[in-house]
C-alpha cells in the first residue's frame, strides 16, 4: 500500500478499470519503472518510504503548484482559497505589467503569467498562472467538409504524392463548388528520415509535431523557383520529368506512394532552388519568420543537420551531440550552419504554403477552413524528443491497456512528456506546439483527446499489459487549448473514440471542445444494443461515417472489410461467421435508413452501394451534429482502407492513393470531374446550405 500511495501522489494510477465494475492492479514492477521516468526511486522499501515522506512533506508545505490555473469570468480556484492566511500574491503579465496584492480572481488578461506567493514569514513560491477563456469557440452554423489523407490525393502536378498545392486546390474548389465548410486533413508533421531503410510512412510517428514536413512543399510554388539560372532550370526540369514517372507509377501502374522517392527528387530540386538568393523583402521576412520561431526552429534545423551527418535516429550519435544544448553540439551546430539555414528555410517555405492554403479555403468562403490533426507522440529516435529530452520520460511509451477489442493491449513506441516537467515550464512546449498548428487554421483535431487527462505508459522492454496509467493536470492541458485556440479564433475537436474515462466528455464538452461520432459505433450498448436514431447523436461533435483507421463506407457496406482482414489472417472467427455478422450489422443500419426515407424506392433489393452511400449521408445530416465530414475516399466508392491497424508489412498502410471501387488510382482532377462524388456532396451541400463566394459554380 505504500507503492500505491507514492505513486499516487505522483499521479501514477496503481490500478485502472477496463470496464464497469473490474478493477485490475497495475505491476508493482511498473509502477517502479514509471516513478523512476519521474524521477522517484522506488526500488526498495526504505526508498519508497522516504520517497513518501519527502512527497507528503512538499505537499504540506508548498504554496502552489508549478503551474495554476484561472478561467477568466469564473470564481476563485481552490488553489487560491486554499492559500494559509495573510499570503500574498504579486503578478507579473505576459507584458511585463506587475501588480502587488493581486486579489484572484480579479482582473488579470488572457495569457501566461507568473505569480508569486509570499508567506507573512518571508517564504516564497513561484508558479505560472494560465488565464484562460472558459470555453473554446464553436462553430456559429452547422457546416460540412471532407476528411483526406494528403499524400493519396495525387493530381496531374504532384511529385508523387499529393501536396499544398493540391490542397489549396482541394480548399478552392470544395467551398466554392461543392459548398464544403472545411477540409481536415492527416498531420503535416516532419516525419524521421529513414536513413538506410524507408521512412516509417505514418502520420502518427513524425520526428517532429511542432514543425510541418517539407515534402509536402510544390516547388514550383516556391517564389525564388522563377529566378532559377538556366543550368539549373534544366536540371530541375529532369527532375520534374522524374516526379512525373513516379506520379504516372502510381496512378497508372499499381505502385505504391513512396514517400522518399518523392523527397529524395524535392530535396534535390531545393537544393538548386533555394541557392537563389532571397530579395531584401523576402529576407527581412524569413528574419521574421527565424525570431519567431526562435529556439525551437534552431534545434529542429540542428537536429535534421546532424542527422544528415551522423544519422536519423540521435541515440546512435557521438555522447555529447545527444544532449541538444551540450557546448559540442553548439559547435556542431556552428560547422554545419550552411545546412541549419537550409532546413530552417525549408520550415519557412513550408509555413508559407501552409498560410496560402488556408487563405484559399478562406477565400472559397469556407467558414473554417483547414483542420490540422495533432499527432498524440512524437517518435523516440526524432527530432523532438532530442530537443525535449528534458520533458520527455525516458524508458517509456504511450500505448493502451488490454480491452474487449486487443486482449495483449497496444504499445505505439511514442515517448510521453512528463507531467511533472511540463508543468515546472509552464507548459512552454505544449504552448509552442499549439501556437504553430492554430497558425494556419480554422481548427485542430486532437488524435486521443483523452491523453490530455491520462496516458497508459508502457515500460521499454514490457508488453503493454506490464503499463499503467499516469495522470496529466487536464486542467492545464485544456486551459493552453483554450487559450491557443482562443489567440487563433479557431475551434478544437477531439478524438474520443474507444474507451473514454469516465466524466472526460464531459469536461471536453464544458470547454466547447467538439467530439468525433463515427455511425457505425453509435449505438446504444447499454441498452438494446441498436443503431442510436440521429435526433438522438450529440451536437457538440463531428459525425462522419468513417475514419483514416476504418473501413472505407464502400467496403462496409459490401463485406470487403472482411474479406480483406481474412486474406491478411487477422480474423479471430471463421470467415463465415465474421461475414455474417458484418452483414447483420449493415443490415440494422439500412433498415433503420429505410424507415427514415433515406433510401429510393424505401430500399429493398437490388439496391446499389453508392446509393447507400448517399443514405448513410442524409442520415448523419439528419442528426444535431455541428459538423459533417465526408471521408473524401467515399466519394469515389473506394475500397480499401488507408491504414489497417494490426499491420506492418502485411498491409501498404499510409501508402495507397485514392482510387474507385475496382481500385483504379482516381486523380484529383479526375474526382472534380465525377458524377458520383457530385452526387453525394450535392446531398451534403443541399442538407447544410451556404451562401456561396463569387463566382462559385453548383454541384
Amino acid at each position: 500500500m505504500t507503492l500505491a500511495r507514492l505513486a499516487e501522489l505522483h499521479g501514477v494510477a496503481p490500478s485502472y478499470s477496463p470496464s464497469p465494475g473490474r478493477t485490475v492492479r497495475a505491476p508493482d514492477a511498473a509502477l517502479v519503472a514509471v516513478l523512476a521516468a519521474l524521477g522517484v526511486d522506488a526500488r526498495t522499501p526504505e526508498s519508497v518510504r522516504d520517497a513518501l515522506a519527502a512527497r507528503e512533506t512538499e505537499g504540506k508545505e508548498r504554496l502552489l503548484p508549478p503551474t495554476v490555473v484561472l478561467w477568466s469570468g469564473e470564481p476563485a480556484p481552490a488553489w487560491a482559497r486554499d492559500l494559509p492566511e495573510g499570503v500574498t500574491l504579486r503578478l507579473v503579465t505576459e507584458e511585463g505589467e506587475r501588480v502587488d496584492d493581486w486579489q484572484p480572481p480579479g482582473t488579470v488578461p488572457l495569457g501566461v503569467h507568473r505569480l508569486r506567493a509570499t508567506t507573512p514569514e518571508g517564504t516564497a513560491a513561484d508558479a505560472h498562472l494560465i488565464v484562460a477563456p472558459p470555453r473554446v469557440r464553436t462553430p456559429g452554423e452547422r457546416t460540412y467538409g471532407l476528411l483526406v489523407q494528403l499524400y493519396s490525393l495525387l493530381s496531374a502536378r504532384s511529385w508523387g504524392m499529393g501536396d499544398l498545392g493540391d490542397l489549396a486546390d482541394l480548399a478552392a474548389w470544395a467551398g466554392r463548388t461543392a459548398g464544403a465548410g472545411f477540409i481536415q486533413v492527416n498531420p503535416l508533421h516532419a516525419a524521421v528520415p529513414g536513413g538506410e531503410g524507408p521512412t516509417d510512412p505514418s502520420p502518427y510517428r513524425p520526428s517532429s509535431r511542432r514543425f510541418p514536413d517539407p515534402v509536402h512543399l510544390r516547388v514550383e510554388d516556391v517564389p525564388e523557383y522563377a529566378y532559377l539560372p538556366d543550368a539549373d532550370r534544366d536540371r530541375v526540369r529532369e527532375l520534374l520529368a522524374e516526379a512525373a514517372r513516379l506520379r504516372d507509377g502510381v496512378l497508372r501502374e499499381g505502385a505504391l506512394i513512396d514517400r522518399d522517392a518523392v523527397w529524395d527528387l524535392k530535396r534535390r530540386a531545393l537544393d538548386l532552388v533555394l541557392r537563389v538568393p532571397l530579395s531584401p523583402g523576402r529576407r527581412a521576412a524569413y528574419w521574421d519568420f527565424l525570431a519567431e520561431q526562435g529556439t525551437d526552429l534552431e534545434r529542429h534545423a540542428t537536429w535534421c543537420a546532424l542527422a544528415e551527418r551522423h544519422g536519423p535516429d540521435w541515440h546512435t550519435w557521438p555522447e555529447p551531440l545527444r544532449d541538444p544544448a551540450s557546448p559540442e553540439t553548439a559547435r556542431a551546430g556552428t560547422e554545419l550552419r550552411d545546412r541549419v539555414d537550409f532546413h530552417s528555410r525549408l520550415a519557412w517555405l513550408t509555413d508559407a504554403q501552409l498560410a496560402a492554403a488556408q487563405r484559399a479555403a478562406r477565400d472559397a468562403g469556407m467558414p473554417v477552413g483547414l483542420v490540422h490533426d495533432l499527432a498524440v507522440g512524437v517518435h523516440p529516435a526524432g527530432a523532438d524528443a532530442w530537443a525535449q529530452r528534458h520533458i520527455v520520460a525516458e524508458g517509456m511509451s504511450i500505448g493502451a491497456p488490454p480491452d474487449a477489442f486487443n486482449s495483449r493491449g497496444q504499445d505505439w513506441g511514442l515517448p510521453p512528456w512528463r507531467p511533472d516537467r511540463l508543468a515546472q515550464a509552464g507548459y512552454a512546449p505544449y504552448r509552442a506546439l499549439l501556437r504553430g498548428l492554430f497558425a494556419h487554421a480554422g481548427a485542430v483535431r486532437i488524435d486521443h483527446v483523452m491523453g490530455l487527462f491520462r496516458l497508459w505508459w508502457v515500460p521499454a522492454g514490457q508488453p503493454p499489459t506490464e503499463g499503467t496509467y499516469v495522470r496529466y493536470d487536464a486542467e492545464a492541458m485544456l486551459a493552453v487549448l483554450s487559450l491557443e485556440a482562443h489567440r487563433a479564433g479557431a475551434l478544437v475537436i477531439g478524438e474520443d473514440l474507444g474507451t473514454v474515462e469516465p466524466g472526460v466528455r464531459e469536461a471536453l464538452g464544458a470547454r466547447g471542445v467538439l467530439g468525433t461520432s463515427v455511425l457505425w459505433f453509435e449505438r446504444d450498448w447499454e441498452g438494446t444494443g441498436r443503431p442510436v436514431p440521429p435526433e438522438r447523436w450529440r451536437t457538440d461533435c463531428v459525425a462522419t461515417a468513417t475514419t483514416h483507421d476504418l473501413p472505407s463506407t464502400a467496403a462496409r457496406l459490401t463485406g470487403d472489410h472482411v474479406r480483406l482482414r481474412d486474406r491478411l489472417g487477422l480474423l479471430g472467427q471463421p470467415l463465415e461467421k465474421e461475414e455474417a455478422e458484418a452483414a447483420a450489422e449493415v443490415a440494422e443500419w439500412t433498415a433503420l435508413f429505410a424507415r427514415l426515407g433515406l433510401l429510393p424506392g424505401g430500399g429493398g433489393e437490388g439496391l446499389c452501394e453508392e446509393e447507400e452511400i448517399r443514405a448513410v449521408h442524409r442520415f448523419l445530416l439528419l442528426t444535431p451534429a455541428r459538423m459533417i465530414g465526408v471521408w473524401l475516399p467515399d466519394a469515389v466508392g473506394d475500397r480499401r482502407p488507408q491504414n489497417l491497424p494490426g499491420t506492418w508489412d502485411q498491409y501498404p498502410n499510409w501508402r495507397l492513393p485514392i482510387a474507385d471501387p475496382t481500385g483504379r488510382p482516381v486523380t484529383f482532377e479526375e474526382l472534380t470531374a465525377s458524377p458520383r462524388a457530385h452526387a453525394l456532396l450535392g446531398v451534403l451541400k443541399a442538407g447544410l446550405p451556404r451562401t456561396a463566394p463569387p463566382g462559385a459554380r453548383p454541384v
